[in-house]
């Protein structure tokens, strides 16, 4: 028996409709059997499946009714069809397929729609849709974040958090960046910090609750020299992290700075935050507040009217929790300390920082240099250590290349220094800036720039002449190399960039 359907649809554009939200049906179908049944599917399929074939749908079934409105005012223009509302009649056989294909079409769409929107929302909320769905340009944070200590923890958690609002203002600021990525107009690399990043408090508390309070710890720390020996030089801390018995919460220690009881807030002149010349700490249980300035740089009365004023927070110190870039002096110690990289190679710390002095083209470029630069060194310099030590020299070569894959993108212009890490102070100013002893109140009271303050150092030294102190007390810096009184009139990271020294 033919279906007879209202003369309104009987138009090529409806019938286009139709049959584009039919395949677009049974393919959508098709594809969530594949990956939910035979547990087949990636992010490619997750985007095929729950939003572009979706999106294919909803866009064939609007073309049913423009179609049918089309074709039903060029009948009602031949007086086909009478002027006026349309009728819906039962008993007519043609109103009667309309309304049942109408009901049970929309019974089935709005429940597809509701395991549509589920598995839609979980999918554009997981870990492989932010990292790998927009792979060159997320490759290089997608990658950072699988060796952080947050590698568990879904992306989400952290960059939209909890509540129903800044979801959507999420989704609404992830449609500029879906434009960046089409117009291939997205920086590089992607800059920081974030503009209208949630508040961090609001998010790293769902874990890291500051009622959870942290005593002092103990910390060992092993560099090698970048000498023809690659001597190794040991240091033993005591950070200052909270108070030294945790019943005393934070009333001393790092984690002062977010005690309830106090607010630090603070003026940078730089997107980056990297030059704070204005500090303000308030006591709240008094109300009392004292504004400390750098004597060198004051703030203009324009600038304290313009600039803004920040209330400092966990991202201010701990800047990169989950994508962290390490400098090549950072990742060449460890590799040395685990032994995958010979301290009996002679000056393999020095000639491997070198080679990343420059900036390099491509990944590729990058491993032929560190491949080539290594062998020709010691083949040249070294030709004895070159015939007698290969299998060292090529598991040196293998682990820096591997190093270095993870901490360095030149397709994204990503380096340890296009993104501060201000956790510390030896590659860049971190605490320093503000703990400058240049910061004033007018008065005789600084913010003072005393090693001690956030950490003790009981030994230091290397193996066999270390120098030790009670656990209470702290020695003097002693700096590795010679360099006299300088390390008490300049800044670290005047010196250390990550490379040599």
């Amino acid at each position: 028996m033919k279906l007879k359907l209202p003369r309104s649809a009987q138009n090529w554009v409806s019938l286009t409709g139709a049959i584009v939200a039919l395949i677009s049906c049974f393919m959508i179908l098709f594809l969530f059997v594949i990956s939910v049944v035979f547990g087949h599917g990636g992010v490619y399929l997750g985007l095929v499946t729950y939003i572009l074939l979706p999106a294919f749908l909803v866009s064939g079934l609007v073309l049913i009714p423009i179609g049918m409105i089309i074709h039903a005012r060029h009948l009602r223009g031949k007086g086909k069809i009478k002027p006026g509302w349309p009728v819906v009649n039962l008993n007519d056989p043609r109103n009667r397929n309309a309304f049942f294909i109408f009901s049970i079409g929309t019974a089935v769409f709005l429940f597809m729609s509701a395991i549509g929107n589920y598995e839609a929302y979980h999918f554009t909320e997981s870990v492989k849709f932010c990292g790998t769905l927009c792979h060159k340009i997320m490759q290089p944070e997608y990658t950072a974040y699988q060796y952080s200590p947050h590698a568990k923890v879904p992306c989400v958690s952290c960059h939209v958090g909890p509540g129903a609002s800044w979801y959507a203002r999420s989704k609404i600021s992830g449609l500029y960046q879906v434009y960046a990525t089409l117009t291939n107009t997205y920086p590089r690399p992607i800059t920081t910090p974030i503009k209208n990043l949630r508040p961090a408090r609001a998010v790293c508390e769902q874990c890291h609750w500051p009622q959870k309070f942290y005593a002092r710890t103990l910390r060992f720390e092993t560099h090698y020299l970048p000498d023809k020996d690659n001597t190794r030089w040991n240091i033993r801390l005591i950070m200052k992290i909270g108070a030294r018995h945790p019943a005393h919460g934070l009333k001393e220690g790092i984690h002062w700075h977010i005690n309830p009881n106090v607010r630090i807030q603070y003026i940078a002149t730089d997107h980056e935050r990297n030059n704070i010349p204005w500090v303000r700490y308030i006591d709240l249980e008094t109300g009392d507040s004292t504004v400390y300035q750098d004597t060198e740089n004051p703030l203009t009365k324009a600038q304290l009217d313009t600039l803004n004023v920040r209330t400092m927070d966990c991202i201010d110190c701990h800047t990169r929790p989950s994508h962290d870039f390490v400098s090549p002096s950072h990742f060449i110690n460890t590799s040395m300390m685990a032994g995958d990289v010979s301290t009996d190679l002679p000056n393999i710390k020095s000639l491997s920082l070198g080679m990343f002095a420059a900036d390099f083209p491509s990944s590729d470029s990058m491993m032929q240099t560190i491949r080539s630069g290594i062998t020709n060194y010691y083949s040249q310099n070294y030709p004895l250590v070159f015939s007698k030590k290969k299998q060292e020299i090529e598991r040196a070569i293998k682990q820096i290349q591997y190093k270095s894959s993870i901490n360095i993108f030149p397709d994204m212009k990503v380096r340890w220094d296009t993104h501060v890490n201000n956790l510390g102070h030896l590659d860049f100013k971190g605490c320093f800036r503000c703990h400058d002893d240049k910061h004033t109140d007018g008065g005789t009271n600084i913010i003072p720039r005393a090693c001690n303050l956030c950490h003790l150092i009981n030994a230091q030294g290397t193996p066999g002449k270390m120098e030790n102190s009670d656990v209470t007390q702290s020695l003097e810096f002693k700096h590795p190399v010679d360099i006299g009184q300088a390390w008490k009139e300049v800044l670290c990271s005047d010196c250390h960039t990550g490379l040599n020294p």
